[in-house]
């Protein structure tokens, strides 16, 4: 067999068939909601086959880490969806006013953490693809702290929007890890 040649020949045919399965034409809703669930499945993409030691592996002079960046966008996820437009009690998983950046500077090579940090990110894309789903139209909002009201329709875009930049961060770590590259 020969080795690949092109990045996108890395990636399993099933794995791209699947990370952009949805429509690309039609109502808006299914388009954001695709849109963003293959952004999630990207970042999946990028964290598979890692040992648990690899997946907090960050690089210097950054803390910034594959498990971070699931902690992180547990964190997000978490925020846009149970707290601003579902309104809900919901505390941050990871992070404090003492420890801003506990979701990067707490993704520990403990295999408990790593386990929890990935549960933790299940159980919020959950309850967000839920909520989206179920929401009775896009124009739905929230009261956000520091926008002031945001609609679903904003969310579902700054969630692609924050996918895109933390997946490219998750594409350069993990060549830098073992070499793993892909589109």
């Amino acid at each position: 067999m020969t080795s690949p040649t092109r990045r996108a020949e890395l990636f399993d045919p099933a794995d791209r068939a699947r990370r952009f399965a949805g429509p690309a034409t039609g109502d808006e809703r299914p388009l954001l909601t695709d849109m963003l669930a293959a952004q999630r499945h990207t970042l999946e993409l990028k964290c598979r086959g890692l040992s648990t030691g690899l997946a907090r592996r960050s690089a210097e002079p950054s803390t910034l880490s594959l498990l971070g960046l699931v902690r992180h966008l547990a964190e997000v996820e978490r925020r846009w969806f149970r707290r601003v437009l579902a309104g809900q009690d919901a505390p941050a998983l990871f992070v404090s006013e003492a420890d801003p950046d506990g979701d990067f500077d707490g993704a520990t090579d403990d295999p408990e953490v790593v386990r929890a940090s990935w549960q933790a990110w299940r159980d919020e894309v959950a309850f967000a693809e839920r909520f989206a789903a179920e929401a009775p139209h896009l124009d739905l909002e929230g009261l956000d702290v520091w926008r002031g009201p945001v609609s679903l329709r904003w969310v579902l875009v700054h969630m692609i929007e924050e996918y895109a930049r933390h997946n490219g961060h998750a594409d350069l770590l993990r060549e830098r890890i073992d070499g793993a590259v892909g589109l």
